[in-house]
């Protein structure tokens, strides 16, 4: 019974932890809804969550192992960060709601749960060590930290829109590290753990930096669009 308590007790700090990363992800995706479609949102997102991670859940030990399916989801980790954050940037300049696509943000918070889910399933079956119990525990636990952890972070964001760029930037450290951590990285150069740190707080600054690049050619075409281009008068 103490066996037990003591795994349900680690598995609520590693869900406490880990859904952080889940959370980022559907606030930031969400954001532009409306109010009334972003609580939709927000529920499909933990759904499709749920099923992940049950999917997930007796292959992730062996996959994860897998060469370059680290690297290339990394990559995409990435990639959903400047996404999400030139989307909310040209949003916040714009001061518009409303103008995202509900479908649009499922998926991207669908391709999200499929790559960072891997490591907080992997992780809860690692305290399980077989127990049923505390795996179905560990993972129905996960689903509200994510639904409120994201319902919250939205709020902060619109209350203080900058705190988006925080966001991205902890969506393209967890990118970093899980490129440095594929098999086929860790085989080819084994980096020091100074190095991940290095890598990770590049890509963090890698993600605002390339996502305020291409929100200021968004800023642009919505100026033109609105204006007219000044050179034609």
């Amino acid at each position: 019974m103490e066996a037990l308590f003591l795994g349900a007790l680690e598995i609520v700090l590693i869900d406490i932890v880990l859904a952080g990363d889940n959370a980022c992800v559907i606030a930031m995706a969400v954001r532009r809804l409306s109010r009334r479609r972003r609580l939709l949102g927000i529920a499909l997102g933990a759904a499709a969550a749920v099923f992940l991670r049950v999917s997930l859940t007796f292959v992730a030990s062996q996959i994860i192992l897998l060469p370059y399916l680290k690297l290339v989801g990394g990559a995409l980790v990435i990639w959903i960060a400047v996404k999400l954050l030139k989307y909310n940037a040209v949003q916040c300049d714009n001061n518009s709601r409303g103008a995202g696509s509900l479908w649009e943000a499922v998926k991207l918070i669908m391709i999200a749960d499929v790559v960072m889910s891997t490591d907080n399933i992997l992780a809860i079956a690692a305290v399980a060590k077989g127990n049923l119990i505390l795996l179905i525990f560990g993972l129905g636990l996960s689903i509200p930290f994510v639904v409120f952890g994201s319902s919250f972070l939205c709020m902060v964001m619109d209350r203080f829109p900058a705190t988006a760029y925080l966001a991205a930037a902890v969506l393209g450290k967890i990118g970093g590290e899980l490129m440095l951590t594929d098999p086929f990285v860790t085989h080819l150069i084994h980096p020091s753990r100074g190095v991940e740190i290095a890598a990770q707080l590049v890509c963090a600054m890698g993600v605002i930096a390339v996502a305020w690049l291409l929100s200021q050619k968004g800023r642009r075409r919505v100026r033109l669009k609105k204006w007219g281009d000044p050179w034609r008068r």
